[in-house]
């Protein structure tokens, strides 16, 4: 994935050392899941994924069932979720999902990112063509073979297999069609997940210079740091 990468992941967990806004998002997706399909994780498979997901990142567990008994309540505020796209500088293509209780507010914000960042914020759906919807799992890759584990699940809509050894992950990638399946048959295998999520997969990417880089990853940052964003994915190189 290159030195951009890279240099994007770096700054990207130093921004997340920021735990209090890091919490906030998981309890964005935990609250988003309960009022979708209840408040019990056994009945309500998107719940289990955000939980997952908020106990790999360290979330406490009284946090995260504050969380669920919050959204429970008929007085907490409902989240939407929307997603923006556009385009920054040279052409870099910028996608944000965000969940907010103030669509309003967001797009002020949104619009203002990509207009102070010499970019335009364009119509839903016309990144279609540069971003592909996929399931990604992380998996404990201890007890695990990843031989026998991509003969068990290639039924289950598995398209990519790695294993990252520094951090001792299995990573799979599935389509976003597949990805309740897939999630399904690797609970029923009692696997550990670590993280799963649908994430946006550039089918395109724009190469800039180092110092073209350097403006395209500080307008990043003014998106991942709006409280209203969940996810924001770029095309970059």
């Amino acid at each position: 994935m290159g030195r951009a990468f890279e240099f994007r992941k770096g700054r990207k967990m130093k921004r997340w050392d920021a735990m209090a806004k890091a919490f906030t998002k998981f309890g964005r997706e935990i609250a988003m899941s309960v009022k979708q399909s209840g408040p019990d994780p056994n009945s309500n498979s998107r719940l289990r994924v955000a939980i997952q997901n908020a106990k790999g990142a360290n979330m406490p567990k009284d946090k995260i069932e504050n969380a669920i008994k919050r959204a429970s309540s008929k007085d907490e505020k409902d989240f939407e979720e929307l997603v923006y796209e556009g385009y920054g500088p040279y052409g870099v293509a910028i996608l944000a999902e965000c969940a907010t209780d103030n669509p309003t507010r967001t797009v002020s914000n949104i619009r203002m990112y990509f207009n102070r960042g010499n970019g335009t914020l364009g119509k839903t759906g016309s990144l279609d063509f540069i971003f592909t919807r996929k399931g990604i799992f992380k998996l404990s890759s201890e007890n695990l073979d990843i031989e026998n584990l991509e003969l068990e699940l290639i039924d289950f809509g598995l398209e990519e297999i790695t294993k990252d050894e520094e951090e001792n992950l299995i990573i799979i990638q599935t389509s976003y069609t597949d990805f309740g399946i897939m999630q399904k048959a690797i609970e029923d295998k009692n696997i550990n997940i670590i993280n799963a999520e649908l994430k946006r997969i550039p089918n395109t990417s724009v190469k800039l210079t180092e110092e073209q880089e350097d403006e395209i990853m500080d307008l990043l940052d003014k998106f991942e740091e709006d409280e209203d964003v969940q996810a924001v994915y770029s095309n970059v190189e």
